[in-house]
Formats: structure tokens, C-alpha cells, sequence
């Protein structure tokens, strides 16, 4: 029998059975749309991440206190709330004298409640000098950055971020030069940024109260260290030559001579992009890999239902038999309705794969106003389709087997 006469039958063999046919699409259509799905917002959420990293400004290198030696995947103790000292004013000093670098600006952290009037909220404030907003590239709503003689100066003055600045002056009040009270201490405004939104990691940077560091570090905090440094470096330097110098000019300062004993770690944008990358790549694969069963079992129902199939056609099978078909004309019929059942499964699953992808596109990124990209990756597309004809193929051979080891006589005979 010719593939095309195959064809042909089983396309008829399809049609005369249109639930049957329905039923045995069903899994291969849910699990190639869930696969789709699943690899759109993975993808999506490494864009999004990934974009956050870049958002934070360009050339940039990030110090902090606490080494990460022993595993690329590990976080600096700094970041898991262990309190390190490693990082001084004569490191800030120092890497400032670097000629490849742009701005080196030191940051410290804490909690306070700062209030208003009766208006009150709760909030991380950060100690910054006056290049950090250079290096956020922030620009201002009203009013400006502190001075450097307000750093020199111990002046209490402070930045907010748009949201809080509106939290603290609701009835449209110019913030700029008013007293805000922070830990007991009066400070003046004197500049409001303009709406950010989320910035990376999801910190809400409209909520942003940034003081003098000076200030943070001796009347609110008590500490002569700092919680992290980020230095940007000049465009005509490569940015593996500047972790280089920082990597070397703190060992010295640190008299650090063993470096699998560093207190600090040192790390690019290109470093948080590639650990990102491999831990959403990573999920993105096991979560594909989940809805991969889903393919599995959509193979299975084909196979069983191919099976009631072939025992409701015994006497189609028999009669094509006695007429002279062979063997590997009933193997090849029954496979090629397997193969087109998950084929058109397979394209119909892509489709509502795609579908529900873009919902969730809009939902997140206009329900839930976040920085949500679409993303459908086209082998995501290729590889659903050759999972899915695979499956048709492995698991339509033994109900095609079964079918072709009739009996003519005796599946003539069959009720």
C-alpha cells in the first residue's frame, strides 16, 4: 500500500470517529500548550530579571562585604543579614584614585519610622554620597541631590522617592525644604525623585529615603563601615581589567595574601546576568520538564484508546486483510492515525500554548503593571512538535502491532 492510500484511510478512519478522535488529541493538546506556556514565562521572567540588572545603570562592578568562595551560586553574607565590617573609608579612598573608574559611591543601610505630621510610614532608608544618583541614573521630580558639603557638613537632609514623598505629603504639599522627622532626627528635603517603579530584585524605589552617608553612618547607625560599594567604570576600560584592580587593591588593603581567604566579594553585571541566567534557565527546564509528562501521559491515552480502536474495527481489519492488505499496511495505517492525531494535537496545543502565554503577558505586565516582556521561544515551538509526532510514533506502534496480528477469519467473524 501506497502512503498516500494509507493516508487516506486513516484520515477517513479520523473522521468517522470524531469524539474518539477528539479524546486522543485531548492530552497531546494539553501538553504541548502547557509546555508552550511554561517556556513563554520562563523565558519571560529571565528577560524581566535580566533587564532589571541592566536598569541599575551600565559599566557598573558591585562590592560587598563577605566572600562567596566554594560555590558560584552562593550569596554573600552580607546579604543573608550577617553583619560584615570589611569595608572601610580607606577603600573608598582608594578606588577612587583609580583612573578607570567613573564614580565609586558607598552605601550603608537601616530601619526607621519616618514621620510627617500625622502622616507616618515605616521604612528601609539608605546612606548614599551624592554620585549614587548619578550612577542610578535617577532623575528628580523636584529639588536635587545632597552636596558634597552636605556629606562634609553632617547636614540632615534627605532625598524620597516619589511614593513615600506622597505618603508624607498627601494634600499636595511642595516636599522640598520641609522637616520630615527619621530616628529622632529632623531633616530637611531637598529633592524628590521621579516615579521609578520596581527596580531590581523588586525593590520599590519610589519608597527610596536616602541620606547623607556621613550621617547614616555616625548620628543613625553608629558604624565606620560601609554595606556595599558599586563603582562605575569608564567606557574606554574594560570592565574585566577594573574587577581586576578592585580584586587587587582591597587584598592589599585587607592584607590579604591567600585569595580563597577574601572578605569580599566582587561581581559584575555580567556575573549577576550569568547566575541569573543559569537559575531561571534551570527552572524554566524543570518546569518544562513537568509539563513534559503531561506528554507522556497524553502518549498513553493515545495508545489505550488506539487499542479500542482496533478491537471496535476488528472486522474493518479483517475484511482489509482478506482482501489482500498485509501486515505492514495495518501497521502503517494505524501509525499514520496516530501521528496525525498528535500532529493536529500538537498544533492545536501550540496554539492555546501561545493563547494563554499572551494572557498572561496582559494580566502581568498591564493588570499587574510590571516590566513583563512577551516571549515565545521558537524552539520551545519545535521541540513541542517533534515530542509530540514521537509520541504519536512510539506509542501508536503497539496498538498498530496489535492490530495487524488479526486473524482474518476470525476478525470476520467478530461481533
Amino acid at each position: 500500500m501506497r502512503i498516500r492510500d494509507a493516508s487516506r484511510t486513516a484520515w477517513k478512519g479520523i473522521m468517522n470517529a470524531k469524539m474518539r478522535s477528539f479524546l486522543t488529541m485531548l492530552g497531546i493538546v494539553i501538553g504541548t500548550g502547557s509546555v508552550i506556556l511554561l517556556m513563554s514565562i520562563g523565558g519571560s521572567a529571565e528577560k524581566l530579571i535580566l533587564s532589571e540588572v541592566e536598569s541599575v545603570g551600565s559599566n557598573l562592578i558591585f562590592i560587598l562585604p563577605g566572600s562567596t568562595k566554594g560555590s558560584k551560586f552562593a550569596s554573600p553574607a552580607a546579604l543573608l543579614g550577617i553583619v560584615i565590617k570589611t569595608l572601610n573609608e580607606k577603600d573608598i579612598t582608594d578606588l577612587r584614585r583609580e583612573p578607570a573608574f567613573k564614580y565609586v559611591t558607598a552605601e550603608v543601610r537601616g530601619q526607621a519610622k519616618i514621620i510627617k505630621g500625622s502622616n507616618d510610614s515605616t521604612i528601609t532608608f539608605t546612606g548614599n554620597d551624592n554620585q549614587y544618583f548619578a550612577v542610578r541614573n535617577f532623575d528628580f521630580y523636584k529639588g536635587s541631590a545632597f552636596s558634597q558639603s552636605d556629606l562634609t557638613s553632617f547636614n540632615k537632609v534627605v532625598v524620597l522617592g516619589y511614593s513615600i514623598a506622597e505618603t508624607l505629603f498627601p494634600n499636595g504639599e511642595d516636599p522640598v525644604g520641609q522637616i520630615v522627622r527619621l530616628k529622632d532626627i529632623n531633616f530637611r528635603v531637598v529633592g524628590v525623585l521621579t516615579k521609578q517603579g520596581l527596580g531590581p530584585f523588586g525593590v520599590d524605589e519610589d519608597q527610596l529615603v536616602s541620606v547623607p552617608v556621613t550621617v547614616a553612618q555616625k548620628l543613625m547607625l553608629g558604624i565606620n563601615y560601609f554595606n556595599a560599594v558599586t563603582v562605575q567604570v569608564k567606557d574606554e576600560y574594560a570592565t574585566d581589567f577594573a574587577k581586576g584592580r578592585i580584586t587587587s587593591l582591597l587584598r592589599s588593603n585587607h592584607r590579604i595574601t591567600d585569595p580563597n581567604k577574601d572578605d569580599f566579594t566582587v561581581q559584575t553585571q555580567e556575573d549577576f546576568i550569568a547566575i541569573l541566567g543559569n537559575v531561571t534557565g534551570i527552572l524554566t527546564i524543570f518546569l518544562t520538564a513537568i509539563a513534559g509528562i503531561s506528554l507522556v501521559v497524553g502518549g498513553i491515552g493515545i495508545m489505550n484508546i488506539m487499542l479500542v480502536s482496533v478491537v471496535e474495527r476488528t472486522r474493518e481489519i479483517g475484511l482489509r486483510k482478506a482482501l489482500g492488505a498485509h501486515n505492514k499496511d495495518i501497521v502503517l495505517q494505524f501509525l499514520i492515525e496516530a501521528i496525525t492525531l498528535t500532529i493536529i494535537g500538537g498544533i492545536i496545543g501550540i496554539v492555546v500554548g501561545i493563547g494563554f502565554a499572551g494572557i498572561a503577558y496582559f494580566v502581568i505586565k498591564v493588570v499587574l503593571q510590571t516590566g513583563w516582556a512577551f516571549s515565545l521561544p521558537l524552539s520551545g515551538i519545535v521541540v513541542s512538535l517533534v515530542v509530540a509526532i514521537i509520541t504519536g510514533l512510539v506509542f501508536g506502534i503497539y496498538p498498530a502491532r496489535q492490530a495487524a496480528k488479526k486473524n482474518p477469519i476470525e476478525a470476520l467473524r467478530y461481533e
